[in-house]
């Protein structure tokens, strides 16, 4: 029996959806049928999520069905999203590394894939031999020059103060330069006009502690952030002797003043290098930007918002530092196959008049995740490391009272 391709084509453009059949037509007239399977290729594929949310708020969700008394249906919101939260947590999926549509030839992102064909294992292999005979040892051997010039650094600090601060500055650029390059960085920096400058505060969403290294290749600062032990530790202490950096315990609430205390006075004086902060004060997937800590943007100051986004084909960026040691993390990412990050320098923003700290961090964290391309989460980025708080559950209960209690409805009984 002979099988005609002409009339099996012709019987799935007939079931497929009418505007797939109009883009067939237009992309055929056009020469490029590449072109059409690469779209129904991308169609293929569910949008991010398996639940579809709605956008609405919980004021415009429930005041529709009957404002200002309780209503029965009003359970029905609540229970849809405590199904939608079972079904697909929209926080804590943030906290692992993003899924790939597509496979990026390394083992950890899906090792059964190879298997898939024989052609498909030989690629796999000879991108091992590339990466780890190859990128590997050269990544190694800079890795080892930059930390023997970081060491000759500490060793030239008995010069005069303006020299030590110029030589300073130097030296580490030229080592977070190198850094980039030992993890096959390729970054690529748009509107350098809006850089940070002296007495400003730089705030970015948080990946890994690659953005660090990765701002640093660009332009020396003031790193404000939590004091690590082991790897990461001995990192950061090599970098204070011969910076200002401020570090904190998260759990110290005395820290939390005296580093509020330090900034106001770093701001103050323009000749100091501007602060590097990430206010979501942990690693996140780089898909989202979760809240930012009021507490950087309260010392007054210019903000200069900075949006990195890397692109998880090359490699997972994402450092889940609960399950990853730094030792583990800077060996996946040094047998990745590159570190390519796009970073954003945005107009620099003030507070404005009769804003508060939280409403005006919430301006900042929007521009971000706008200019990045991820999408802006209210949900603290704590929630990694510790359950929700009480307040938060009551803060809810509150914005539900308030519907329902309008026009002193419930004092009066009136259910709908």
């Amino acid at each position: 029996m002979r099988c005609n391709f002409r009339d099996m084509e012709h019987e799935c453009v007939v079931i497929l959806p009418a505007q797939h059949y109009c883009e067939k037509g237009c992309v055929r007239r056009e020469g490029s049928e590449k072109k059409y399977q690469r779209k129904m290729f991308e169609d293929s594929f569910p949008p991010a999520g398996i639940v579809q949310r709605e956008e609405a708020s919980m004021e415009e969700a429930i005041a529709g069905h009957c404002q200002g008394c309780f209503n029965l249906a009003d359970v029905m919101y609540f229970s849809k999203k405590g199904c939608e939260a079972v079904a697909e947590d929209e926080v804590t999926q943030r906290f692992s590394s993003e899924e790939l549509v597509s496979w990026n030839l390394l083992s950890r992102t899906n090792a059964d894939l190879h298997h898939v064909s024989w052609q498909l294992t030989i690629v796999w292999v000879v991108g091992i031999l590339i990466r780890y005979c190859l990128l590997v040892p050269f990544r190694v051997y800079i890795t080892l020059f930059c930390e023997q010039l970081h060491r000759n650094e500490n060793v030239c600090m008995s010069i005069s103060y303006r020299i030590k601060c110029w030589l300073s500055n130097q030296v580490q650029m030229i080592c977070a330069t190198l850094g980039v390059r030992c993890v096959g960085g390729l970054v690529h920096f748009h509107n350098r006009e809006n850089k940070p400058r002296g007495g400003g505060i730089c705030v970015a969403n948080h990946t890994s502690p690659l953005d660090v290294l990765i701002l640093a290749s660009d332009g020396c600062y003031s790193l404000v952030g939590q004091a690590h032990g082991g790897l990461l530790g001995l990192i950061q202490k090599s970098c204070m002797q011969t910076s200002q950096h401020v570090l904190f315990e998260r759990s110290e609430m005395k820290d939390r003043h005296l580093v509020r205390k330090k900034i106001r006075e770093h701001i103050a004086d323009k000749a100091k290098l501007p602060i590097l902060i990430f206010p979501e004060g942990t690693c996140i997937n780089n898909t989202s930007v979760m809240m930012f800590k009021k507490g950087s943007f309260e010392v007054g100051g210019t903000i200069h918002p900075v949006a990195i986004k890397y692109d998880p084909r090359f490699a997972d960026a994402f450092w889940n530092s609960t399950k990853y040691s730094m030792m583990t993390y800077a060996f996946n990412v040094m047998t990745s196959w590159a570190i390519v990050c796009n970073v954003w320098y945005l107009p620099p923003m003030i507070k404005e008049e009769e804003e508060d700290a939280v409403h005006f961090a919430n301006r900042v964290k929007a521009v971000i995740a706008a200019r990045g391309g991820m999408s802006v989460l209210p949900w603290d980025g704590g929630l990694k490391r510790k359950k929700v708080k009480e307040s938060f559950k009551e803060e809810q209960q509150k914005k539900y009272c308030q519907i329902v209690t309008e026009n002193g409805s419930v004092g009066n009984r009136n259910v709908c």
